[in-house]
């Protein structure tokens, strides 16, 4: 088995042909769709986009909860703390 055969893992010929097909079949289903290969990128790097902030969005609503309570929690907390230190 030569060298291009074995990186190739069939014979050139059958898998220029093999390639051929599949090209057909994805790009009469892309034709299909509608889609063309940027608005394939274009889509892959939305959902990263869109994952990346909506990570920072949770932690942001995280942060915004730790703060809403802490701005009754606190308060209420150093008036106990004042209110037993009389006793």
């Amino acid at each position: 088995m030569s060298s291009l055969t074995r990186f190739l893992g069939d014979t050139p010929l059958r898998v220029f042909l093999k390639l051929l097909v599949v090209s057909f079949l994805v790009g009469l289903v892309m034709n299909a769709f509608g889609w063309s290969p940027m608005d394939v990128l274009y889509g892959i790097r939305e959902f990263f986009v869109d994952l990346w902030n909506l990570g920072f969005r949770a932690i942001d609503r995280f942060l915004g909860y730790i703060l809403l309570g802490a701005a009754i929690v606190v308060p209420v907390f150093i008036l106990l703390r004042i209110a037993n230190y009389r006793r």
